[in-house]
């Protein structure tokens, strides 16, 4: 089963060598990931005030900076995983280094059919 583990935590929380050392540790994990056939993808993202968001209402399009909701913890990054149950993406979330400044949240991917490979 397939499920993206979405890494929250406070952009401020971490020095930047911190950061260099998570990302190390991070590339570190997903090797081990691709050995175990469990990696499908990995990624940190730019920071939050690179963020753009878009709704549409009413049919009209209204894009804004910034990010979609005004937290403490933003979104910093992700895996994407294929193991056999929740205790398993349970196991590889608190692998993660993120996990010890902010929160990783797993979430069981819905799988569509007839999405493009």
């Amino acid at each position: 089963m397939k499920y993206m583990l979405l890494i929250y935590a406070d952009e401020q929380a971490w020095t930047e060598s911190e950061r260099k050392l998570c990302y190390g540790e991070s590339t570190e994990l997903a090797h081990q990931l691709e050995a175990s056939g469990q990696f499908i993808a990995a990624s940190p993202l730019q920071p939050v005030a690179t963020a753009t968001s878009v709704r549409v209402r009413g049919g009209k399009r209204s894009v804004q900076d910034g990010p979609f909701a005004e937290t403490r913890e933003q979104l910093g990054g992700y895996f994407l995983i294929d193991v056999a149950n929740l205790d398993e993406a349970i196991a590889v979330a608190g692998r993660i280094p993120g996990a010890r400044k902010g929160t990783v949240e797993i979430r069981p991917v819905l799988e569509l059919s007839n999405l493009p490979a």
